[in-house]
């Protein structure tokens, strides 16, 4: 029996998902449009356990579609929370290198930023760093101005709310079980019926490739689930940390290294560190899903990426086991911290996707099938960018399904 029927079904109630479903009720308003969120609230996994900081644009490949998405991404965020009054505070970030033979690779950083067209950016010497971070320590170090916080929760549940205000529905505790293409229709069997759609947009997260398969795309990439685990700052010592203070990182890995937080609530946390996850939602150490170990295990690309990186893994198995490496690994950036100052473990999961030559994809991944568009890779700097993304995923959309507005 059908339940429901739509023009376009948007699979995941995450901020990219929200973010495209709110654009695509604005531009498109003749269109029946529904957001399916498997969890009773939007923005539980990636969104609702990032860092959030809105990034400025200093990491990426100058051309990439991250560099491209996040040189606007950020403004057009701060100008939807201007108008809808959610807090930001652009309290500007650090990159530092702590002895001389970091400074090289912190210089080409500063060229990649300055090309990406990330604003304000200038080089500090040791006095300014002190005087920005007084307990930070550093040689050298990138001030980004133009990097904030925010509650990316909070604007989730913004763009939700202007996407209902649209007369888009979103349908919560929802759970995709499988879907048919027929009769050039999609439908979706759900766990609380089965909805029917011309159209799907995959913005599925840590389970978008398997929602694509579901659909019959063959699209040669795997999500694998990598932990980031960190330590919240003890109250005390949370003075010690004015903005955001970060290491120069390896560029030849998707991770940016440990490094220091402030939250938009007040809070500090350090951290993550990057270790596989034996569950796709696997936020503890003890979380395994053995359907999601299985995947990982038997895929030949998994272990072709564990050939190259498997010092790597190591090393960061060995600071996610011993706190005490964790603490060093802090003490780079600030000498003073301690293990007592660490409170409170956290962790958040992000679909690290991996090709089968065992590549780690850097970049936005977004690709067209038959009756949909599958959102494959959006990391970090993707809520930052979400507003930007969203433009990109509803123009192919208005191309590849030659929607109208009329």
């Amino acid at each position: 029996m059908i339940d429901r029927k739509y023009d376009v079904v948007v699979i995941g109630g995450g901020i990219i998902g929200l973010a495209t479903s709110m654009k695509l009720t604005r531009d498109f308003p003749n269109l029946k449009v529904a957001v399916l969120e498997k969890e009773k609230e939007v923005a539980q996994h990636q969104t609702g356990h990032n860092s959030g900081v809105i990034h400025a644009g200093i990491y990426y490949a100058p051309g990439s579609q991250k560099a491209n998405f996040c040189s606007t991404g950020g403004k057009l965020l701060r100008d939807f929370c201007d108008e809808k009054g959610i807090a930001y505070d652009m309290c500007g970030k650090l990159i530092v290198a702590t002895d001389e033979s970091e400074v090289p690779q912190l210089e080409e950083l500063f060229k990649r930023g300055t090309e990406n067209g990330a604003e304000g950016l200038r080089m500090v010497d040791q006095e300014e760093i002190k005087e920005i971070e007084p307990y930070s320590a550093g040689v050298k170090a990138i001030l980004s101005p133009n990097t904030g916080i925010i509650d990316y929760f909070e604007v989730s549940q913004a763009y939700a709310t202007s996407m209902r205000e649209n007369g888009g529905d979103l349908l919560t505790d929802v759970e995709v079980v499988s879907i048919e293409n027929r009769d050039g229709l999609v439908y979706i069997n759900t766990t609380t019926g089965t909805i029917v759609a011309k159209y799907v947009l995959n913005c599925a997260g840590l389970h978008a490739d398997t929602v694509a398969k579901m659909m019959g795309v063959d699209i040669g990439v795997k999500i694998v689930p990598f932990r980031g685990e960190y330590f919240s700052i003890i109250p005390e010592k949370e003075h010690m940390v004015k903005g955001l203070i970060y290491p120069v990182p390896d560029p030849s890995m998707p991770f940016l290294g440990v490094h220091f937080t402030r939250r938009i609530n007040g809070s500090v946390e350090a951290g993550p560190n990057a270790v596989l996850a034996f569950a796709r939602e696997g936020y503890k150490k003890t979380d395994i899903n053995l359907r999601d170990t299985i995947g990982t295990f038997s895929y030949g690309g998994f272990w072709k990426m564990s050939a190259k990186y498997w010092k790597v893994g190591v090393s960061e198995q060995y600071r996610s086991l011993v706190k005490g490496v964790f603490v060093k690994s802090l003490q780079k950036l600030m000498p003073e911290i301690t293990g007592d100052d660490l409170g409170d473990p956290g962790a958040g999961v992000r679909a690290q996707v991996i090709d089968s030559n065992g590549g780690l994809l850097q970049d936005f991944a977004i690709e067209a099938s038959p009756n949909a568009i599958h959102v494959l890779s959006a990391p970090s700097p993707g809520a930052t960018s979400s507003i930007t993304i969203s433009e990109y995923i509803v123009d192919l959309a208005q191309e590849s399904f030659e929607l109208s507005a009329a």
